[in-house]
């Protein structure tokens, strides 16, 4: 039983990882949106480097920790892209 349960947790785990990362779910009207995810809501690893897992953004709306939104909604939600974002942590580097 304890086995089953084990396996069965590794596989949703895995399912629901290649549902976010998966290329397919991006082409499928989805984009990565960053500066919109809130505290431990973020999506995966952030850009900075200092985690490499979803859930673990410790602020809201770091510039550089993302969400899956719906296609052509990030810039609604004040959100920016990721070369917009990977430029700002470039930036904000060279200016600490």
């Amino acid at each position: 039983m304890k086995h089953a349960l084990v396996i069965s947790a590794a596989l949703a785990a895995t399912l629901a990882a290649g549902t976010v990362m998966s290329p397919a779910a991006q082409a499928g009207g989805k984009e990565k949106c960053y500066g919109v995810a809130l505290a431990g809501q973020n999506d995966c690893a952030n850009l900075s480097g200092t985690h490499s897992c979803a859930a673990q953004a410790t602020v809201d709306n770091a510039p550089d920790e993302w969400k899956i939104v719906p296609k052509g909604t990030c810039a609604e939600l004040g959100g920016i892209s990721k070369k917009e974002a990977k430029a700002a942590f470039k930036a904000a580097q060279k200016n600490s």
